[in-house]
């Protein structure tokens, strides 16, 4: 679609008009790089392999046994038809109590039972991205800001602010710690705001984080917490990746924190989780959205504006029918992170091989890879050019730092979970390639953490032969030799 002149601009509101929805973000441009030249291993083996796009198609051959094994939980089928005229006709905005009873269970077993979840608090959305914008519109008017450690997911820039009119502040998070975040980049973020008279109403944060596939630990959540009481602003956590961790330390959840740390008198009206299928599941396409808020206002007000973008009760029947199999989600959770794990590896061990790192993680479907070494300057000018490289000429589509918005040039978050193991490996041998011819390239950036000794010469093996002989293999590769599914979100 061309731009529009000067007339039609007029005929039209400014949201129309406008460039809020974000999609020349550099996050965006990779998709339409691949969507232009989309890799497959026969049809377009030169092609653009997607690592832009956080999906986790490793266990779908256990979810689709399941269907096959329970064609009862879809109302399309013989075997379920039998309801469907209830499921057709059923438009109530508190949904299925089945359904909300199956997530609310599913959301205690991806936490290890450790806590409880009340399903008269789980309103559904139309995926996280509804769910982030029905608590921005609750929670904030036009002009009022929400804090957010960087680097952070791309999205949240139109999930929050777009429609909404609120701000995201940046809170200022550097590799120096592994990007952890501090009391002190909270307080910094917060003067700031103050100093431009911006009101800060609440604090955003995604644990498992993406871009970084980290955790946050239990000390760190209680500060947060602390933090938050003080100020009395809210604190939404974005847990979809709950399930994603796949080793030690665990995943450590915010109910979590108010379960055990009572004697903090935290005002439970400021906590707010956001929480979908989208990841933790693989299914991003169902658009199942959950906020859980132990705001009761919140929950009222989320539950009226979820009518704009409710799940469709035919998905909520299957979900529900799913979710309630206690043996299939037990079993789906650990094989889940066993997957992730053994991918984790299969993409980690041959980078290392070729001298460059990762941000040490154990959650997500992706890592945050290190190519500081690789700019030609400490610029983020600099690591846009190098991007451009690895997506013209290197033909991956991986997501710039400059995109989270990172604090320092150089790092690229690349996805690792939506694509077999072949794809991974032909992905492998580009970076390779890449890397020896600019094997000579001098790294003007010190890191006390670089381990030169990983620098090997590429001469002597080509990563599939090091992946080979390391035994990374993924035993357990989603459908064998299939092309990448295009990123159409």
């Amino acid at each position: 679609m061309g731009f529009m002149n000067s007339n039609e601009q007029e005929l039209l509101s400014k949201m129309a008009t406008g460039n809020g929805h974000g999609e020349n973000s550099s996050y965006f441009e990779g998709w339409k790089a691949f969507d232009n030249d989309p890799f497959h291993p026969t049809k377009n083996p030169q092609g653009v392999i997607q690592m832009g796009l956080a999906e986790n198609q490793l266990c779908f051959n256990l979810i689709e046994e399941w269907i096959l094994n329970n064609p009862q939980a879809s109302i399309c089928t013989p075997e379920g038809v039998n309801e469907f005229r209830d499921i057709a006709i059923f438009q109530d905005y508190h949904g299925l109590p089945e359904f909300r009873n199956a997530v609310a269970n599913f959301m205690e077993k991806t936490r290890g039972n450790r806590v409880r979840f009340d399903p008269d608090r789980i309103v559904m959305s139309g995926g996280a991205t509804g769910a982030q914008e029905m608590i921005a519109f609750s929670l904030a008017d036009p002009g009022e800001a929400f804090l957010v450690p960087t680097p952070y997911y791309p999205g949240f820039d139109r999930d929050l602010r777009w429609r909404t009119g609120v701000q995201l502040l940046p809170v200022v998070c550097e590799s120096s710690n592994n990007f952890k975040v501090t009391r002190e980049a909270l307080e910094a973020a917060y003067e700031r705001a103050e100093m431009e008279n911006i009101r800060v109403k609440g604090l955003l944060i995604t644990n498992p984080s993406n871009p970084l596939g980290t955790i946050l630990d239990r000390q760190t959540l209680i500060e947060l917490v602390s933090f938050i009481n003080e100020k009395s602003i809210h604190l939404i956590c974005d847990e979809i990746y709950a399930a994603t961790v796949f080793s030690q330390p665990g995943f450590v959840s915010i109910s979590e924190i108010l379960e055990e740390e009572k004697e903090m008198a935290c005002n439970l009206d400021l906590i707010h989780i956001v929480y979908s299928l989208s990841k933790d599941m693989g299914f991003p396409g169902f658009r199942v959205g959950i906020v859980y808020s132990y705001n009761d206002a919140v929950v009222q007000c989320c539950r009226k504006m979820s009518s704009f973008g409710l799940v469709s009760s035919q998905t909520q029947h299957l979900i529900a029918s799913m979710l309630s199999d206690d043996a299939f989600v037990d079993r789906f959770i650990s094989e889940s992170a066993e997957r992730l794990e053994s991918r984790y590896k299969f993409l980690t061990c041959p980078l290392a091989q070729v001298g460059i790192d990762c941000l040490k993680s154990n959650a997500g479907l992706f890592v945050w890879m290190d190519l500081r070494h690789l700019l030609k300057n400490k610029t983020f000018e600099a690591e846009m050019e190098l991007w451009q490289v690895i997506i013209n000429e290197v033909k991956l589509n991986v997501s710039p730092g400059a995109s989270f918005h990172c604090s320092e040039p150089g790092w690229f978050r690349v996805c690792f979970a939506n694509m077999d193991d072949s794809t991974m490996g032909v992905a492998l041998n580009r970076i390779q390639t890449f890397v020896h011819k600019n094997k000579d390239v001098r790294n003007p950036i010190k890191r006390k953490h670089w381990n030169s000794n990983l620098r090997l010469s590429l001469k002597s093996k080509r990563v599939d032969d090091i992946m080979m002989g390391q035994s990374m293999r993924s035993p357990h590769s989603p459908i064998p030799q299939s092309p990448l599914v295009r990123a159409r979100t």
